[in-house]
């Protein structure tokens, strides 16, 4: 009954996280692409930076942007932030519902390093205070005035996390904490730096005071983080439904690539966006592919000796008796599980028949399984599984 609340927990989280992700994405994307295609036009008043004509859903709309805010605001003026507040709140409950209160499994492999619960707990709650302390810190230091400087000083913070993290989780927590690493810094811009900075100037401008520009400066450097950042971040968040990438052992270098893949590809679109010329951003093609080229031949299966002795029914059923029939069962015996996960079982040697493929990408191509490898599976048995699944 307790795991039967846990996974509806899960669930509604996860919807949650969905929905308000969905809304935050989205109007990133959206005045990101607003603000490059503003344009000088006649007729303007003169504190209007640009002005965009769009349409949509049959209708026209003539958008105009102040750089620092007119002299008089609307009582209904609308401020988009709850859509980042309600995607790292959601974030943040799956990921104590999915990683903290399953620690033992989720989070920690004892083959990385032992740790208790509240330890890994503790690891992640204060890398995540940290990232934030840390990047916030290169923003505001003398790096953070010069765009190319911090983009780089940036990508490394968040390589240096993956390979702490691959150094202290499991695969699955090392890359679910890249993403809640990056998604925190991403909100905290928004709660502790964007909205604060356009609460200044229009409160400036109530008190009939010139606002200081410097405020929309700020906020539009950190907007721009989080629109080149969303899309890596975005990986990151499924990337436990790929064990070719939590299982892999420099998943710290598989981070850096998504970087520079997603980085490239958010680019490619806002310069398309803002009307640029295509030879003036057309590298970006060929960066991304072969960023994608490198994960590929990164990640790609290795080659495995299985030797030539023959492996049989029944020392490969042993293997799964020992360390997968304890989820994966019609009644399973893990306190983790009262159903098996995705409903496969691996009880008998047509049920191993069944999944091969699936058996080999997550138990003998990488260590995904099994969670946390609690049962302690070796790589003796990892590969009489492989052996018995080549022979068939």
């Amino acid at each position: 009954m307790e795991s039967f609340a846990v996974d509806w927990l899960n669930l509604i989280f996860r919807w949650a996280h969905l929905i308000a992700g969905v809304g935050w994405i989205g109007t990133s994307f959206y005045f990101i692409g607003l603000d490059l295609s503003l344009r000088k036009r006649e007729g303007l008043d003169k504190d209007v930076f640009g002005s965009s004509w769009q349409v949509h859903g049959g209708g026209f709309y003539n958008v105009e942007k102040y750089l620092v805010a007119p002299k008089k605001l609307p009582d209904d003026l609308v401020w988009f932030k709850w859509e980042a507040y309600l995607t790292w709140v959601t974030g943040f409950a799956l990921l104590v519902v999915q990683y903290y209160y399953n620690a033992s499994s989720y989070l920690i492999d004892p083959s990385v390093m032992v740790l208790e619960p509240w330890q890994a707990i503790a690891i992640s709650v204060a890398s995540l205070v940290g990232g934030w302390l840390i990047y916030d810190g290169i923003c505001r230091s003398p790096l953070g005035k010069n765009t190319a400087v911090l983009a780089l000083c940036v990508f490394i913070l968040i390589v240096g996390a993956s390979w702490l993290f691959s150094q202290v989780f499991s695969g699955r927590g090392a890359l679910i904490h890249v993403g809640a690493f990056v998604g925190t810094m991403m909100a905290v811009n928004v709660f502790g730096i964007i909205i604060p900075n356009q609460k200044k100037v229009a409160a400036a401008l109530m008190r009939g005071e010139e606002p200081d520009a410097k405020y929309g400066k700020i906020g539009k450097q950190r907007s721009v983080h989080n629109n080149y950042l969303t899309l890596p971040v975005l990986l990151m968040m499924v990337s436990n439904h790929y064990p070719m990438l939590t299982g892999h052992p420099h998943s710290w270098l598989l981070v850096a690539l998504i970087i520079v893949i997603g980085g490239s590809a958010r680019h490619l679109l806002n310069r398309h966006e803002a009307g640029d010329v295509f030879k003036q951003y057309a590298w970006t093609l060929p960066v991304a592919a072969l960023g994608l080229l490198a994960a590929i031949i990164l990640t790609a299966p290795q080659t495995r000796n299985y030797g030539s002795d023959k492996v049989t029914d029944t020392a490969v059923l042993e293997v799964l008796q020992t360390h997968c029939a304890s989820c994966h069962a019609v009644t399973p015996t893990s306190e983790v599980f009262d159903e098996a996960p995705q409903d496969i079982h691996l009880e008998t040697i047509e049920d191993l028949t069944r999944y091969l493929d699936r058996v080999k990408a997550q138990a003998v191509d990488s260590d995904a399984m099994p969670l946390g490898n609690e049962t302690g599976m070796t790589d003796a048995e990892r590969t009489t599984l492989g052996a018995w699944i080549a022979q068939q």
